[in-house]
């Protein structure tokens, strides 16, 4: 009998996964998940997430298009060892993009490593930031360069345009109304999803200061580093990546 029964039906990668890891985090050793899922994708992301885990996968079925697992919780045992000589498997990524596109997989792939236990490091840097600013206009003195870059950059996620089929801004709203339509969380979601799950969010120091972002300037939860700041998350990685 399962102990917690969760329907994560019309979520899209990387909704059942998030919402797995969730529920398995509130679960005491022993307990049983049983997780609903119409992502089609769903059915390999479940098998590698508790093999990567340690917890055991103890049904994996249909019911007719929706996937249903059946997991175990097991605390106590290890995720299965990588090939590599390292035993490190935190992420780091930096974000030097600032197209709207190249974001939402940014904080997808973030927040999928996240949601399998992973620590995550988002280093951001030059127009990367531009993902980081708060929406609205905060008053602050600026000398004459700082306040042109600011101008002609855009002013938080919502502003971001595409890297490809922009079509003067018809091309964001495009992609938006559809994720919406397909039930995929909106990059402001995904952001304070990140946040919440723990994904460490650094803004480049160095960069912030040539393009005249200050602090302020950034949503709540952003930290300010330098390059040690990200080879020490990369020396602790597995996995780096550079959107």
């Amino acid at each position: 009998m399962a102990t917690l029964e969760i329907d994560a039906c019309g979520l899209q990668c990387p909704g059942p996964i998030m919402q797995t890891f969730n529920a398995i985090k509130n679960l005491k050793d022993g307990d049983i998940l049983k997780i609903k899922a119409s992502d089609p994708g769903f059915e390999n992301d479940i098998k590698t997430w508790c093999q990567r885990t340690g917890n055991a996968l103890l049904n994996l079925y249909h019911e007719g298009k929706i996937i249903v697992a059946e997991i175990r919780k097991n605390a106590s045992a290890k995720a299965v060892e990588t090939k590599t000589s390292s035993d490190k498997n935190d992420k780091a990524i930096i974000v030097f993009s600032g197209d709207l596109d190249k974001a939402i997989a940014a904080f997808i792939i973030a927040n999928g490593a996240a949601a399998m236990g992973r620590k995550v490091t988002l280093f951001f840097t030059f127009w990367g930031l531009n993902i980081l600013r708060k929406p609205e206009k905060v008053s602050i003195k600026k000398d004459f360069l700082s306040k042109m870059f600011g101008a002609m950059m855009p002013r938080g996620s919502k502003k971001l345009k595409l890297s490809k089929m922009n079509m003067f801004g018809i091309g964001p709203k495009m992609i938006r109304y559809i994720m919406n339509k397909k039930n995929v969380s909106s990059l402001e979601d995904l952001i304070q999803q990140a946040l919440k799950n723990g994904v460490r969010i650094v803004a480049c120091n160095m960069s912030s200061d040539i393009m005249g972002i200050t602090k302020d300037e950034l949503i709540d939860g952003v930290e300010l580093g330098g390059v040690a700041s990200f080879i020490g998350a990369a020396e602790q990685s597995d996995t780096t990546l550079f959107i």
